[in-house]
């Protein structure tokens, strides 16, 4: 599989199309990848918001009468 991958991206030389197109996908790629990661650490603080708000907060131990 290597090799037809390395087959293809040394055919970019050639077809000055695919060049642009590859470049393209790589950076459809990227940005894809920053949101992936931007909407996971947004997720995480939502997750920790809403364990905040879930949490209930120490209250007064009722005694025993």
């Amino acid at each position: 599989m290597a090799k037809a991958l390395i087959g293809h991206l040394s055919s970019d030389l050639r077809d000055p199309r695919l060049a642009v197109e590859n470049a393209r996908l790589r950076n459809r790629v990227a940005e894809l990848e920053s949101l992936v990661l931007r909407l996971s650490e947004e997720n995480d603080r939502l997750v920790a918001r809403a364990a905040e708000l879930l949490d209930p907060s120490p209250q007064q131990e009722l005694q025993p009468v």
